[in-house]
């Protein structure tokens, strides 16, 4: 989609039969709609940010009551019913904007969906559709041919039997548990005949639990023929039944429901061992690799067995992963077995996980360019969020190790916290300072009969208080907004971005200060406002800031230093308790500084990791506590930088904005079908899919980070920061950046989805026609939910790369971030506006005061929404020449503490100079030393080479040293 077509995506749909703005009424109002149109094109997005892009709520003003519809396909977009009416809690004017925003029922469920599902429609690519039948296929001669065979067994069984039993007991009536009929039933053969006719028409859905078993226990000993084409098979079939068996299904959850059945079954039986010895062997297959290196082109043919195999065990990670309220006492013991299986060093000494990154490697090494990435990288995903836990997960965590670190606790959840954040709302200014000629114009346009754009006063009816949870009533105002609204598009006129953000620190972005209620602007319907009401009925929004401040021990040590070289004369060092010569308010400020002091567990490990660097003997070993993190860290150690670069290049590679060159890897080998397309139909179906597995590698990628830098953080903070400055080292910090150098509102916007071929959808319903016009026009969704968990991914992972870091921070500065970041502020999502505002923060002393002058709407947002440091200068940025960005001294210094950390926790070989040694004689030669199985046949030669053909000097040991 064009980015003049994503400029204004919801003014279009004002009015009621959806037409434009008629010419008269642009002419009228063209001023007005220029300053709000960037406040309309972005509603506000509460999207529940958490360990996936999966979504609970939906666009404001938006009700979360799905509209019905038919179960064979979508339906045209209709009002929901819980949509207010005329006269409810919302104005007519907010009426006609939600209604811009219904979504379709198949955006509901998208919205509302199980996230369960929404993770399965990532794994597969549109053009693997067509194996879905095939997997069907395999699934249902294999299962055939297995009723065959027991109906056959049971027959001959029962002829056999029928045979024995006249002998030996001709008169008795046959036992009904044997299941023989009587004399005057139908014959063996007969009946025989009939059950194989019943074997054949069942389903696998209808057959008992011991014979599900039976059947998994038989394609599992089929796993393990040499035959390639016979595994694949097999291995499809398996894949049938992890997908649910979808063609014996009525409906999705049904298939999801029977998905989860089979994949605890299969699990139970010992299947993900077996592909993932399959998956080894298909890793070393150099025969593949040679002949994917020679390929000119690769495609989905050649990457077949490892996508099957790939499949199968995602499904099964991510299945067994989601907790569900049905889950029993078995599903969740395996569950746990699961995960610890996962996470323990069982498959060639290592984790589950190292052998998916090892596979990155081979990959951005090209020597195996033939890898399904996007697999390898949402498996990888899965499996690491198992293994270390989501945020609620490393909440806990958190919450335990301040406890046993004896710290006070948390003082809140950051996630709930931005949760219950609103989105900044832009600025649009007061279209005329006389009210006169406001009227003049309000009547000209009633007459033209064009609905307005005007500053509304009026006391509406306002929804449910989120903090008090009464009814209350509000003026209908948006919150205190950005000055980045109040400048021209930057996108209008690609050509002239530079030019514009050049000027933005010349032209102030400030206007005269105006009353909110008088600034704000929204659309008034056609029918007069309701009358006014007095001023007292107004409700006051409780005041205050999200978050409670905090100071770190350094900012009180340096506060105290400042004042006793100005009213004593002299320092005391480290001492922050005697307050002798220093005057009251010093005492005060102390005082409230250590109310808000806040020790992170970070500071407790750098503290200990010193202690036990400089007294070794007298400390002792350190205890380190075997958690999942760091079995991961410890086999991800020695190649740690090629697993950093090659998740870098992968992230490059699939950024929007990168080009495409010759040497650059491809990670398309797993969406081009093996022929290309000959239709426009085929072309653009193509396209969207290679835009949609783009952007699932991104969501992987970024979610990846993520997750290992949260994790390495809390078990070792020099874990975290190896991490990072290898992030740093290899170019992260400018590549996020030239990621988010784009349209972000029409990345946020993108609409490379085809609801109808997601999977489950596409085995269950009917498949509709696919028309041109209806892939360009893409879903009902305004917004690419899986885009916007990226962007803020990646935002917090800068985040975490620059905090308390002078010389990155710099960075930030010298690739001229700031009109970048705040570009990404017209996403009006709280969550990202948030980690946007950080980023600023950090770097405002350093943008000078004409910058900050021109931004002060930028600077007030920044004080509203990002958490206190009570004597941090961010705002003023005094005394910043005085320290000189010294790059390359803190980065050594940095790496001297950490290689000093893993020489000391990890290198068991070293020989340090506190070792200790052993000299007495007789215990020397009383160690036992293990020789080799077959030393005894090579003894004498031994001595002869070692012993006496050396010579031996005496008369060395008698003189002095």
């Amino acid at each position: 989609m064009q980015a003049e077509d994503m400029e204004v995506p919801i003014i279009n749909n004002l009015n009621d039969n959806g037409d434009r703005l008629r010419p008269k009424g642009k002419d009228a109002f063209r001023d007005q709609q220029k300053e709000s149109e960037s406040s309309m094109e972005s509603p506000n997005l509460e999207f529940e940010y958490g360990d996936t892009d999966t979504l609970t709520a939906e666009l404001s003003g938006v009700g979360s009551t799905p509209p019905a519809a038919s179960p064979r396909g979508l339906q045209a977009a209709s009002p929901l019913p819980g949509l207010p009416t005329l006269g409810d809690r919302i104005p007519a004017a907010a009426r006609h904007f939600a209604r811009s925003l219904l979504l379709s029922h198949e955006s509901w469920r998208r919205v509302k969906g199980d996230k369960h599902e929404r993770s399965r429609e990532q794994l597969y690519s549109y053009t693997e559709e067509p194996e879905f039948a095939l997997n069907r296929d395999y699934f249902e001669e294999d299962f055939r041919s297995h009723g065959t065979v027991l109906s056959a067994c049971e027959t001959s069984a029962q002829m056999c039997v029928a045979d024995l039993l006249p002998s030996v007991a001709p008169n008795t009536e046959p036992a009904p548990l044997l299941g023989i009929t009587e004399p005057s039933a139908a014959p063996p053969a007969a009946e025989g005949q009939d059950r194989l006719l019943v074997s054949r028409s069942r389903r696998w859905i209808e057959l008992p639990a011991e014979e599900q078993r039976a059947y998994v226990m038989r394609l599992l000993d089929a796993l393990e023929v040499t035959d390639r084409d016979k595994r694949l098979k097999v291995s499809r079939a398996i894949l049938y039944l992890a997908q649910g068996a979808f063609d014996e299904c009525d409906s999705e959850a049904d298939v999801l429901r029977w998905s989860r059945h089979n994949v605890f079954l299969l699990y139970d039986m010992g299947i993900f061992t077996a592909l993932l010895e399959l998956l080894s062997m298909e890793i070393d297959n150099n025969q593949a690799c040679s002949s994917a290196v020679r390929k000119p082109a690769i495609s989905l043919a050649d990457s077949t067995e490892l996508r099957v195999l790939l499949s199968i065990m995602y499904l099964m990670v991510e299945t067994i992963r989601v907790r569900t309220e049905d889950d029993g006492p078995e599903w969740k013991a395996a569950r746990e077995a699961f995960r610890n299986e996962l996470a323990s060093p069982l498959y060639n000494g290592e984790p589950f996980a190292l052998l998916l990154f090892t596979m990155v490697t081979k990959f951005c090494s090209m020597n195996a360019p033939h890898f399904p990435m996007k697999k390898v990288l949402l498996l990888l995903w899965k499996t690491t969020l198992f293994t270390l836990g989501g945020f609620e997960e490393l909440q806990e965590l958190k919450v335990r190790r301040r406890e046993q670190l004896e710290l006070p606790p948390l003082p809140e959840d950051s996630i709930r916290v931005v949760r219950a954040m609103r989105a900044a709302s832009p600025p649009a200014r007061p279209w005329s300072s006389s009210s006169s000629s406001s009227s003049s114009r309000n009547e000209a346009a009633a007459a033209a009969g064009v609905p307005l754009l005007i500053a509304w006063t009026e006391t509406v009816p306002f929804p449910r208080s989120r903090i008090t949870g009464i009814n209350v009533c509000a003026p209908l105002v948006k919150q205190d907004s950005l000055d980045t609204y109040n400048e021209r598009d930057p996108f209008k006129n690609d050509d002239a971005r530079d030019e514009e953000e050049d000027g933005e620190d010349a032209d102030s972005g400030i206007e005269g200060e105006v009353d909110p209620l008088d600034r704000d602007v929204i659309i008034q319907p056609p029918p007069p406002p309701p009358p006014l009401r007095p001023p007292t009925e107004r409700i006051s929004f409780p005041k205050g800031l999200p978050w409670a401040p905090k100071v770190r021990e350094k900012d009180i040590e340096h506060f105290l230093e400042t004042s006793r070289n100005k009213f004593i004369g002299f320092t005391l060092g480290s001492d922050v308790e005697t307050l002798v010569g220093l005057p009251r308010p010093i005492h005060e400020s102390v005082k409230t500084l250590k109310q808000h002091k806040y020790v992170s567990i970070a500071e407790v490990q750098m503290k200990r990791e010193e202690e036990l660097q400089q007294c070794p003997l007298t400390l002792g070993e350190e205890e380190v506590e075997d958690t999942p993190a760091e079995t991961l860290y410890l086999g991800m150690l020695p190649n740690l930088s090629q697993f950093v670069i090659a998740l870098l290049k992968l992230l490059l590679a699939a950024a929007p904005t990168s080009k495409a060159k010759t040497d650059s890897i491809n990670i398309l080998a797993d969406v081009l079908p093996e022929e290309m397309p000959i239709t426009v139909l085929q072309s653009m179906k193509l396209g969207i899919d290679v835009n949609r597995h783009k952007e699932i590698i991104v969501k992987a990628i970024s979610a990846l980070l993520l997750l290992l830098l949260k994790h390495f953080k809390l078990n070792h903070i020099y874990q975290f920061e190896i991490v990072s400055q290898h992030l740093v080292f290899a170019n992260c910090i400018p590549l996020i950046l030239k990621f988010f150098n784009q349209n972000i509102m029409s990345y946020i916007s993108a609409k490379n989805s085809i609801c109808v071929l997601d999977f489950p959808h596409c085995a269950v319903h009917e498949m509709p026609e696919l028309t041109a016009e209806s892939l360009e026009a893409g879903d009902n969704n305004q917004f690419c939910w899986r885009n916007l968990f990226s962007c803020i991914n990646l935002l917090r992972v800068l985040n975490k790369l620059t905090k308390w870091k002078h010389s990155r921070t710099m960075m930030l500065v010298v690739f001229k971030s700031a009109p970048i970041l705040k570009r990404a502020l017209k996403v009006k999502q709280a969550m990202m506006q948030l980690y946007v505002l950080k980023l600023l923060k950090i770097q405002t002393k350093y943008l000078g005061r004409q910058w900050r002058k021109s931004n002060m709407k930028t600077m007030s947002a920044i004080y509203q929404k990002v958490r206190h440091r009570l004597n941090d200068d961010w705002a003023y940025g005094n005394d910043i020449d005085a320290r000189p960005w010294d790059f390359q001294a803190e980065e050594c210094a940095l790496r001297e503490n950490i290689e000093r950390f893993n020489s000391r926790r990890y290198d068991k070989n070293r020989n340090g100079d506190f070792a200790p040694v052993d000299n007495c004689l007789q215990s020397v030669l009383g160690q036992r030393v293990e020789l080799p199985e077959d030393f005894h046949y090579s003894y004498e030669m031994w001595l002869e080479r070692e012993v006496f053909s050396q010579p031996i000097q005496w008369e060395g040991l008698l003189q002095g040293p």
